[in-house]
């Protein structure tokens, strides 16, 4: 099992078996979205928001 530290709360991230980089998680604690930008070593960044798309 590979854990990650959240860059927002310091929480430990668990991410599951078959996560891939590029995936959006969410941390447990704080409730953000994380990013999984690597996989060895496990790390996780602050997802980038979305622009919202207002019908344009």
């Amino acid at each position: 099992m590979n854990t990650a530290v959240c860059p927002e709360c310091e929480a430990e991230v668990v991410l599951e078996a078959g996560t891939e980089v590029g995936e959006i998680i969410v941390c447990g604690d704080c409730g953000v979205d994380l990013e999984v930008i690597s996989l060895d070593p496990p790390e996780v960044a602050l997802a980038p928001m979305e622009e919202e798309d207002w019908g344009e």
